[in-house]
């Protein structure tokens, strides 16, 4: 099976179907073909910190990229 990879303005777009336009988790994963524990995920890092959710191109999240420069420097 391959990982599918969703653009950061699929998942703004996908999340605001539902919290927006008034659309059910369900419905919107229905017709999105999603998971829905993935939507509902997006919908609480969108929530959580708007500017720096879904950084792309496998670019962490500050606090991430923190723990993982303090990790190499202990070990």
């Amino acid at each position: 099976m391959v990982r599918r990879k969703f653009s950061r303005e699929f998942k703004i777009e996908a999340v605001r179907l539902v919290t927006e336009r008034g659309g059910s988790v369900p419905q919107a994963c229905r017709s999105l073909d999603l998971v829905e524990s993935v939507l509902r995920r997006w919908m609480r890092e969108l929530s959580d910190a708007p500017g720096l959710a879904f950084p792309g191109n496998g670019q962490q999240r500050a606090e991430l990229a923190e723990i993982a420069a303090l990790k190499k420097e202990v070990a």
